[in-house]
């Protein structure tokens, strides 16, 4: 369980960082609308495939939430079930995201319907669309950091994984969770997404390569038995 965990959250962070930093970075080209408007326009199998990525990404983040929430709980339901809360709403905000994301194409494709906008509106709404994606992804990583918070208390309180994942986890959390004041997070920008490419990192590895401690893990599922039949 903890692998396939592992391997979805590898999945999600593949297919999201391709459709943000690859397809995104590549098309948009900040403050010039006409450019972001001709990339898309040459480059529409691309875009396809990031609109791909973009489905893909919280599909797989999901499954991995659902599964973090099994492997957690012998540790603390209650907080497992509140993390995956934000998980699902995480995931859930992604999936809206991807509207915002297509509708760039459909703008540059055109149609008779469109003919009462000049040329230069609708490149200036191909880009708006695309700064609400970007936005919304920072309303997204908000929930997330939420939620990393949570997984590294759920970490350090266990005694199947090693606590310092916790932490760093917990310092993802707080990382992401700055977007709550996007001034601060633009002051702060990139130091805040250290602790991210470290303690995700550090955590993804050690599901897919160590997975956990088996026995302890029983051992803690075990010691919750009676704690939730006598509640």
């Amino acid at each position: 369980m903890a692998r396939m965990a592992g391997a979805f959250y590898f999945a999600a962070g593949l297919t999201g960082g391709f459709h943000q930093a690859f397809v995104l970075g590549r098309l948009v080209v900040n403050g010039n609308a006409a450019a972001t408007a001709s990339n898309i326009t040459a480059h529409q199998s691309l875009f396809w495939l990031g609109f791909g990525a973009a489905l893909v990404s919280p599909a797989c983040d999901m499954v991995k939430t659902v599964l973090f929430y099994d492997l957690f709980k012998p540790v603390n339901k209650r907080l497992s079930l509140i993390a995956m809360f934000f998980g699902i709403i995480g995931c859930a905000i992604q999936a809206v995201v991807s509207v915002f994301y297509i509708a760039p194409l459909v703008i540059v494709e055109g149609g008779q319907y469109l003919g009462v906008f000049k040329v230069e509106q609708l490149q200036a709404l191909t880009l708006m669309f695309f700064k609400l994606t970007a936005r919304g992804i920072d309303i997204y990583l908000v929930f997330f950091g939420f939620y990393c918070v949570l997984i590294g208390y759920l970490i350090f309180r266990s005694i199947f994984l090693p606590r310092i994942i916790g932490l760093l986890m917990m310092f993802t959390g707080l990382g992401y969770s700055v977007l709550l004041h996007p001034p601060l997070a633009h002051h702060l920008y990139p130091y805040n997404l250290v602790p991210a490419a470290l303690g995700e990192t550090s955590l993804m590895l050690w599901l897919l390569v160590v997975g956990v401690n088996v026995q302890r893990w029983k051992q803690q599922a075990g010691a919750a038995v009676p704690l939730t039949l006598s509640q």
